[in-house]
């Protein structure tokens, strides 16, 4: 199938025009050296089949990290208004409800920690299970479950797990509105029951990183990062209870889509209206899936300070503390001025980061006048980055900006391209040590498996989306 043809349409953006049956047009952020990426796959014939979809408000949009995914592609956002038909797609969230990002800072010098960095990559390895189907060991009870659901991060700051500041610098406060702990099913509940506290395989991870360039001195002065501090990052969701929500509701919706008379392109956009029974149920359980993970990484965050405890002592610089924690892969109720008027929209972010400009009064007090931190991790063997989201997101993307690099490889060409290799002598080599439960995982998360991050990076700023404020580059990776 050929690719749908771009048309230049501002700064680092490209627009597809209504054809067919698109009620939008599809817009894609990527600079022009980025476009030959976009052909790799069927993302931007994803792209248009979200913009067929009922009640769908502006524009299908793609964030420069797009590639191929389920339903919509990785790197997806849109907003669908329920006074026009809108809808709630499982296939606009994704099966790893809520995979996010929480990025910690220490007061220590990367540089001196060096020695001893091998020794606390090897305690976190042992402190925080990862891994295909990891566990911490004792299960949930179903009531303890259900408050898990409810609260996220505060129950388990509750049971001592961080400190009650950590939830100010998470957002949503680290407990999603609108829970429904009854709309998880008891096969989801049985797979997160034993789950809570750890990494899980794929692309998460525990990074330890040293800040490598200060890219704007004043905002990096107001989160706590200099150049050369030590910071951890951390990347995962809701581990096998939010893929299996995410499973049970596709063949809900598959069902309602037919009920209710929605023409889909592609059967993975299965959805159901906003306002309808099938649309709510699946709002309440993804919400529930949203606070697994947001009282999973507290959960991690916790061991990781426990961790590092260990091995670097307890004096105050060595404690890591939260710069803050955004989520991708979320569908979410928020207020937008579109066409002149304030409108109450159902904001899907599949692969995407919310990136509020300043002054929404969304954002914690910390950064209400400077604006919503985004966090943008690399690959394992470059950098990441720290953003501020700016005004033009807030005029363009429904505040939204790319949450990563975005894969060139798929996993199975990565196995392939690493077969002989070991990776991880070669990681050691580039200065970067990893730490993982298998060989297989290294490969199928190798460098060259994405994008580099900096171009990607770039685009967003070109367009105005977000400015970056420091980069981050790896010392260390725990992979499951």
């Amino acid at each position: 199938m050929a690719s749908p043809a771009l048309q230049p349409a501002g700064p680092a953006c490209w627009e597809i025009p209504p054809h067919g049956a698109m009620r939008v047009p599809g817009r894609i952020y990527a600079t022009r050296d980025m476009l030959p990426d976009l052909t790799r796959d069927q993302a931007l014939q994803q792209v248009v089949n979200v913009a067929t979809l009922p009640g769908i408000v502006t524009a299908s949009l793609a964030m420069p990290d797009i590639h191929w995914g389920y339903g919509f592609p990785i790197g997806g956002v849109a907003a669908f208004d329920p006074r026009e038909g809108g809808v709630v797609s499982p296939g606009g969230v994704g099966y790893d409800i809520n995979c996010g990002v929480r990025l910690l800072a220490t007061g220590l010098d990367a540089d001196a920690v060096r020695p001893r960095l091998e020794r606390l990559l090897e305690e976190l390895f042992r402190t925080v299970p990862c891994g295909v189907g990891s566990r911490r060991g004792k299960r949930l009870s179903d009531r303890e479950l259900d408050r898990v659901l409810t609260e996220g991060a505060a129950w388990a700051v509750a049971r001592g797990h961080g400190e009650p500041d950590d939830l100010a610098l998470i957002e949503e406060n680290g407990t999603m509105a609108g829970a429904d702990p009854d709309r998880v099913g008891r096969r989801a509940r049985d797979r997160g029951a034993d789950q809570l506290g750890t990494l899980g395989s794929g692309n998460h991870f525990l990074e330890i990183q040293r800040v490598e360039e200060v890219l704007d001195p004043d905002a990096a002065a107001a989160m706590g990062l200099r150049a050369g501090a030590l910071t951890v990052m951390i990347h995962t969701g809701s581990r096998g209870l939010g893929h299996q929500v995410c499973d049970d509701y596709v063949r809900t919706m598959l069902e309602a889509s037919r009920r209710y008379g929605i023409a889909l392109p592609d059967r993975q956009l299965c959805c159901a209206p906003l306002d309808s029974a099938e649309g709510k149920a699946y709002l309440g359980a993804m919400a529930a899936a949203v606070n697994f993970a947001f009282a999973n990484r507290q959960v991690i965050a916790a061991l990781v300070r426990r961790a590092f405890a260990a091995v670097l002592g307890t004096a105050d610089e060595a404690v890591p503390r939260t710069v803050y924690e955004v989520a991708h892969n979320i569908a979410k109720w928020e207020t937008h001025r579109v066409d002149g008027r304030e409108r109450r929209l159902c904001v899907h972010r599949k692969g995407a980061t919310r990136a509020f400009a300043a002054g929404r009064p969304e954002l914690p007090p910390r950064y209400r006048d400077l604006g919503q931190p985004v966090l943008i991790p690399g690959d394992m063997g470059r950098s990441s980055y720290v953003l501020l989201g700016r005004p033009a997101a807030q005029e363009q993307t429904f505040g939204s900006a790319c949450h990563g690099a975005g894969r060139v490889l798929s996993r199975h060409q990565a196995l392939k391209r690493g077969r002989g290799r070991d990776l991880a002598a070669e990681m050691r080599r580039r200065g970067v040590l990893v730490l993982a439960a298998g060989r297989r995982t290294i490969a199928e998360e190798m460098p060259e498996a994405y994008k580099d991050v900096s171009r990607v990076v770039d685009a967003v700023a070109q367009a105005g989306l977000a400015t970056p404020v420091v980069r981050l580059r790896p010392l260390g990776v725990v992979k499951g």
